[in-house]
């Protein structure tokens, strides 16, 4: 079996590994604003309406990845679904960040 070289000189296989670990992430708050964890953690314990967004997201989080790792299976759309209420809530968040 031949396989195809990419640009940086990786086999297809190692690409779709590397895509697959991109997607497979997990996206908590702290990953993805490392910079602001003062910040949440401020917030966490101060506003019970931050620590309900910030738990609904956390938990949501948790239950995409399992879907994206296999362990859980679900049509597409759901998934997409999930996504989008999920970048929502992290906008929620963010916003709350900034004007902390």
């Amino acid at each position: 079996m031949t396989s195809v070289i990419f640009d940086r000189g990786f086999s297809d296989e190692v690409c779709a590994i590397k895509m697959l670990k991109t997607i497979m992430q997990k996206h908590d708050i702290l990953h993805e604003f490392p910079e602001l964890a003062a910040k949440v953690h401020d917030l966490k314990i101060s506003n019970n309406h931050f620590r309900k967004i910030f738990d609904e997201y956390h938990e949501l989080d948790h239950e995409i990845h399992s879907i994206e790792s296999g362990a859980t299976a679900v049509a597409d759309e759901h998934l997409n679904e999930l996504r989008r209420h999920r970048v929502h809530l992290k906008d929620s968040i963010f916003r709350m960040l900034q004007s902390a």
